[in-house]
């Protein structure tokens, strides 16, 4: 996941990681060799980009942001949205032109926190490049490890969700989340913006120094002693001066000092200077508020991921403008005097408070396809639903700096829509087709190829009627 760097570490570190992608792409090729053979003819095929203009025309067209067409056309041309509008809307030469009387348009959801393309099988170590050893790898790019023939990537289009932040976890500083367009030969055509945000991991103040059984060394009980655990003011004061040295270790730079390369302070640079944002996963409310006064500290442009309790700080978010990405919407109440509801109401309370938020569909590479779900549950707990689709859609797209390209039909935007029979939030809504870019995408992934064959074994072995 790290990219290359001129030290012999760092070379180390990439051939680790070019073995761990052989070794996947070996068990991937393996995987192939024993599907059945008709599973592989119609295994998902990625689309060659956009040559020929199309119009979509006689859909309901949901622009986000600039309200709802009826009777609308939409002209796709090189991969950029070229003309919106109602019926007159003029028809390129050349144009293949779709009649979609009676469908509508979205735009193509975005998954805030996700670990698609960075994480296949739980179980199996050699598909999994989420996390690097150490608790401070802010150079890790999660784009350079995004496994682009990931069958979570099928199952994950086929719910709606068209672009997902790939993030890293593990340690302190986890390294940045890269937008990744969910179509493409290779990372480096699905990579939309390598360095979005930088990820922090808050530590919990109710955290138990030591874990179960206390100081241990790396031998767990009856090893030999390690370091005593650090408090939790310890551990805010090593994240305080870990930034405060690649402060430093930018205005030498800029100042032209010489100083020694360092990959890991230079790629927090656009995040002290505010050019991308600082995502911290923080849970509780004290978690929250502390996070809130070092973010506040330090200048950066701060947003809270997790954000379980943020009800209760939610008049100081919407002070401060600390947006959040929910991550547990569809999540069972953990506490013993939490309602029910608790997680399922919470976006609509956010948003009566003011305060922005995204909603993700859970880092699991499982669980991104639930996305629309998760904010379809919000709706039916009190949440407009245009304010659902702006979380799913340009709130996540904002918060993460790619709302140039993606997260509303606008022109000049990148051609990344839904066709479907209803509001995607809705489980029986159908998603009909897809277009990234442009790209009229393969609908196929391999939960379909599995219904297709059990269908046909179900058909070949129903008893047969006897003919007296």
């Amino acid at each position: 996941m790290i990219r290359p760097f001129l030290s012999t570490l760092d070379t180390m570190r990439t051939l680790n990681i070019t073995a761990r992608h052989t070794a996947l792409a070996l068990a991937t090729a393996i995987a192939g060799l024993l599907a059945p053979r008709a599973a592989i003819a119609q295994e998902r095929m990625t689309v060659a980009p956009q040559e020929q203009p199309v119009v979509l025309r006689g859909a309901t067209i949901h622009t986000v942001t600039k309200g709802t067409i009826t009777n609308g056309t939409i002209v796709l041309d090189r991969g950029k949205i070229t003309a919106i509008g109602g019926p007159e809307v003029a028809v390129p030469r050349g144009a293949k032109v779709v009649d979609l009387a009676g469908k509508h348009i979205y735009p193509g959801l975005i998954d805030a926190y996700s670990t698609v393309g960075i994480t296949e099988i739980g179980s199996v170590d050699m598909s999994n490049d989420i996390q690097e050893l150490g608790d401070f790898n802010p150079n890790v790019r999660a784009e350079v490890a995004v496994n682009a023939e990931s069958r979570h990537i099928g199952t994950t289009r086929s719910a709606g969700v068209l672009v997902a932040f790939s993030t890293p976890e593990g340690g302190v500083i986890s390294g940045l989340s890269s937008a990744m367009s969910l179509e493409g030969w290779t990372w480096e055509e699905m990579s939309m913006k390598g360095a979005a945000a930088l990820n922090v991991k808050w530590p919990d103040p109710n955290a138990r120094p030591g874990g179960r059984f206390g100081g241990g060394g790396p031998g767990g009980r009856g090893g030999p002693a390690g370091p005593p655990p650090k408090t939790y003011a310890e551990q805010v004061e090593q994240i305080k001066g870990y930034f405060a040295e690649a402060r430093a270790y930018r205005d030498a730079v800029k100042s032209n000092q010489v100083v020694r390369t360092d990959a890991r302070y230079a790629a927090m640079i656009p995040a002290i200077d505010g050019a991308i944002p600082v995502v911290v996963a923080a849970e509780g409310a004290a978690q929250i508020n502390d996070a809130i006064t070092w973010g506040k500290a330090e200048g950066v442009k701060l947003v809270i991921r997790g954000g379980r309790d943020a009800l209760f700080v939610a008049d100081r978010l919407k002070a401060e403008n600390v947006p959040v990405i929910l991550t547990s919407t569809m999540s069972a109440p953990d506490r013993d005097y939490e309602s029910y509801d608790n997680a399922y109401a919470t976006p609509a309370k956010l948003h009566a408070a003011g305060v922005k938020f995204a909603i993700a569909g859970g880092s699991g590479a499982l669980y991104s396809y639930r996305l629309p779900w998760e904010a379809g549950v919000a709706v039916a707990f009190g949440l407009p639903e245009e304010e659902a689709l702006k979380a799913v859609t340009i709130n996540a797209a904002e918060l993460m700096g790619v709302a140039d390209k993606v997260g509303s039909l606008e022109v000049g935007k990148e051609a990344t829509l839904l066709i479907t029979s209803g509001t995607p939030l809705d489980m029986t809504s159908n998603i009909i087709q897809s277009y990234i870019q442009g790209r009229e995408i393969n609908m196929m992934d391999i939960h379909k190829l599995f219904f297709q064959k059990y269908m046909e074994k179900i058909k070949q072995q129903a008893p047969k009627k006897i003919t007296p």
